[in-house]
């Protein structure tokens, strides 16, 4: 999947779950300040996007460092090569 089809992904979710015009659903889009999101707002997207991706968001630090769409996107990116360079060290 490329990096646009995920962000497009993340733009549903938001849209879905939050609400919200998808022309707000920018790159640059600040999830707090211009999206609206809160901190109870941050935990559903949390378990949103774990549901949406198939993945586990553990690391709270880069988490908190999320500020932008984008942000996030590059943090789904990490995670999810994290996961596949797991599975190609330990093939099932």
């Amino acid at each position: 999947m490329t990096e646009e089809e995920l962000f497009t992904r993340i733009q549903t979710v938001f849209a879905e779950e939050f609400e919200l015009e998808p022309d707000q659903l920018t790159p640059e889009a600040t999830l707090f300040e211009e999206l609206g999101l809160d901190s109870l707002d941050a935990v559903d997207m949390v378990v949103a996007l774990e549901k949406e991706f198939g993945v586990k968001v553990k690391d709270e630090e880069s988490l908190r460092s999320v500020r932008t769409l984008d942000d996030l996107l590059r943090l789904i990116l990490t995670i999810r090569d994290q996961m596949n360079s797991r599975d190609q060290e330990n093939p099932a």
